[in-house]
């Protein structure tokens, strides 16, 4: 039987990401036994890392959830939605609409407030709906993948709170990108997952869980098991996990954030994120016809989406300008295919991403914008 032949490709691509070749050969580490000894040589390390990484000295207990991102995110909706209460999802994208879908989905009385593609939370707009509709719990994203949208996280919580409801946070594609201060957060549960800005492979959802939290999870009924953030904490406090957890992502989460913390240094890693969003914002200035996305003051350290001019369709995106770079070894993001869809049939301008998270650097990065500009200059 013959191999298969995968190319290797250079991925500037919103997720999964690029990967450093250490974190790949710690993928051969030895498997271990999740209730040995041998786990809290991976998983004590791990814990501490993950909260420096988040800036939360304690306060914040750490959960790993064998799944991702979203299965954190559903965790959340169970253990804090408890039944009768109700929960405003608040949307600016298409990540933002999962939230509520999962919420909807475990039939929590669950409504959506949606903001226009590429604009981030107007905080006068859900002070109205706060108001009118008096939630229990609210839920929103910090991180907008599908349109690189970063929402004021604190100001957001900070505003939840005053109308007495319970906030909780998707941080999916920025954790490990830009400083979150969790503990000065406002945040009641946190979730992220491993293979955005981490720059590991898929494989936990991530959730950083507050007392507050944990105090009312406890009161809540009809969670599930693997869904159940009680459960959850009473491994964590040992350094394990609930099941079973990927043995090999496990040993690469440990090179990683060791590398992360003790060689590249955090303020290095976040400060390079910012540089790389700069250099994204400089090369869309100097490109007749294409403008940034989200609006200045609101664009992601980690991705960012730019406008094309009038006329650019998504066959040219897909089958021109990605399978061109494709050829010449990257794979290239056309946009979020939804958000596309729903621009062409407004008549509006389509988008495409560029990923710049996780261990990709400046250097990577221009290489690969000046690839891209070559492209894009023949639509």
């Amino acid at each position: 039987m013959s191999k298969p032949n995968f190319a290797p490709l250079k991925l500037f691509i919103t997720g999964p990401t690029y990967i450093r070749d250490e974190v790949k050969q710690a993928a051969l580490l030895p498997e271990f036994g999740h209730r040995d000894t041998e786990n809290d040589l991976r998983f004590v390390p791990i814990r501490a890392n993950m909260k420096k990484l988040a800036g939360t000295d304690g306060t914040y207990e750490l959960a790993l959830l064998l799944g991702s991102g979203s299965m954190a995110m559903e965790a959340s909706v169970r253990s804090l939605v408890a039944d009768g209460e109700s929960i405003l999802n608040v949307s600016v994208g298409a990540f933002g609409d999962m939230y509520y879908n999962i919420a909807a989905a475990n039939g929590k009385k669950a409504e959506n407030l949606k903001f226009d593609y590429g604009r981030a939370i107007d905080l006068n707009v859900l002070e109205d709906k706060l108001k009118s509709m008096k939630p229990n719990v609210v839920s929103f994203t910090h991180n907008e993948t599908s349109t690189g949208v970063t929402n004021d996280m604190k100001a957001t919580c900070a505003l939840i709170r005053q109308y007495g409801a319970m906030p909780l946070v998707d941080g999916v594609s920025i954790f490990g990108g830009a400083d979150i201060d969790l503990d000065n957060s406002g945040a009641a549960m946190y979730s992220t997952a491993t293979q955005k800005a981490l720059g590991l492979p898929a494989g936990f959802g991530v959730a950083f869980i507050s007392p507050e939290a944990e105090a009312k999870a406890e009161k809540v009924t009809n969670k599930g098991h693997h869904h159940d953030i009680t459960k959850h904490l009473g491994r964590a406090r040992k350094n394990q996990t609930l099941t079973t957890p990927n043995c090999t992502l496990a040993n690469q989460m440990c090179v990683q954030l060791d590398y992360i913390v003790n060689e590249e240094g955090i303020a290095n890693r976040f400060a390079r994120h910012i540089e790389m969003r700069g250099m994204v914002e400089k090369w869309v200035d100097g490109l007749d016809g294409f403008d940034m996305f989200a609006p200045e003051g609101f664009r992601s350290p980690t991705v960012s989406t730019v406008v094309c001019p009038a006329g650019v369709t998504v066959a040219q995106l897909k089958k021109g300008v990605k399978e061109a770079l494709r050829a010449e070894g990257y794979l290239m993001d056309p946009g979020y295919g939804k958000l596309n869809t729903a621009l062409e049939s407004e008549g509006r301008r389509l988008v495409f991403r560029i990923g710049h998270m996780g261990d990709i650097t400046p250097a990577m990065l221009g290489e690969y914008l000046a690839k891209l500009e070559i492209e894009l200059k023949k639509l």
